[in-house]
């Protein structure tokens, strides 16, 4: 086998990230899009493609054939209903790891340690079960906390608060720890755990700082970037609950899929997103950016780009 990856999700924030290292690493990337201009973008970065999804077991086969390692990096992180997020997330992961003829590495999330808590947490706990039945001790799964960097669009809305609001919105979880993790370390992971194959298992990834942030470091972080400094303003459960049943039905009054729901209200009320030492590969990659730097580094790509 050449030292091909096979790669879904390029198109996405953290796919396109990864696609790129590979590239830089001397990986031939051969992605899987169902655009023409992702194509044609991924083709400029030197990349070769695979038209289809995963439900589409002929473009999977090709995807992955003669492939030295395949990363399934795709997923939904908001859908109309658990249904979708079970279509994507874990009948697609499984799809994807059958198909796979080596090694494959399925990028999970930390919310798989929940699975209670939120539709996107149990398809995501449950696409680990998938893509482990299919591909057996050919597998390794990672499990990024929440992710940050350029291009992220769910995040985009903690440094637009940050530039302009007179307020920090934080919430009053003074117990909480989240470890969070700037997309290049979380394409370094992936890619530390591709090059050492005899990895098997689930690993999780905790950043710069794998214990977590109190919440309040973390809106003080972002707020920082943007070189201001407002009072705090703590928000009860009850307010973020009632925000994610708002949110919800707004989405469903239009048809559309909302990022923040009931479920993701509850994934913010728990205290416990921190990674403990036992879940990290054994000597995995240090963090290149903490919390600062990557923070800024976001916000200045965000400004350079027109976001914010």
């Amino acid at each position: 086998m050449s030292r091909t990856a096979a790669l879904s999700g390029a198109s996405g924030f953290l796919g396109a990230r990864l696609a790129a290292r590979l590239i830089e690493h001397g990986w031939t990337v051969r992605a899987l899009v169902r655009r023409r201009a992702d194509a044609e973008r991924l083709a400029a970065l030197g990349a070769e493609t695979v038209c289809g999804d995963l439900a589409d077991r002929a473009a999977l086969e090709m995807l992955t054939a003669g492939a030295l390692a395949a990363v399934n990096c795709a997923g939904l992180t908001k859908a109309r209903t658990a249904a979708e997020f079970l279509t994507v997330n874990a009948e697609g992961a499984g799809g994807f790891a059958a198909a796979a003829p080596g090694q494959v590495i399925h990028v999970s999330s930390l919310a798989a340690r929940a699975p209670e808590l939120s539709p996107y947490a149990a398809s995501k706990r449950a696409g680990e079960a998938a893509a482990r039945a299919a591909a057996g001790e050919r597998l390794a799964i990672i499990r990024p906390p929440v992710i940050y960097g350029p291009g992220d669009a769910a995040t985009l809305g903690l440094f637009r608060m940050a530039a302009r609001a007179p307020l920090a919105p934080t919430p009053a979880r003074p117990a909480a720890r989240l470890a969070l993790a700037h997309v290049d370390d979380v394409a370094t992971a992936i890619i530390d755990l591709m090059e050492r194959g005899e990895l098997t298992g689930v690993y999780a990834v905790g950043g710069a700082r794998p214990a977590g942030y109190a919440w309040r470091e973390i809106i003080s972080a972002a707020f920082g970037a943007a070189g201001r400094r407002v009072p705090f303003a703590p928000l009860p459960a009850s307010a973020i609950r009632i925000a994610g049943l708002a949110s919800e039905l707004a989405g469903s009054l239009c048809g559309q899929a909302r990022i923040f729901t009931r479920g993701k209200a509850r994934e913010m009320l728990h205290d416990d997103w921190s990674v403990g030492e036992s879940e990290l590969a054994p000597n995995a990659p240090a963090a290149k950016f903490s919390l600062e730097t990557g923070f800024a580094d976001a916000l200045a790509w965000y400004r350079r780009a027109g976001w914010i």
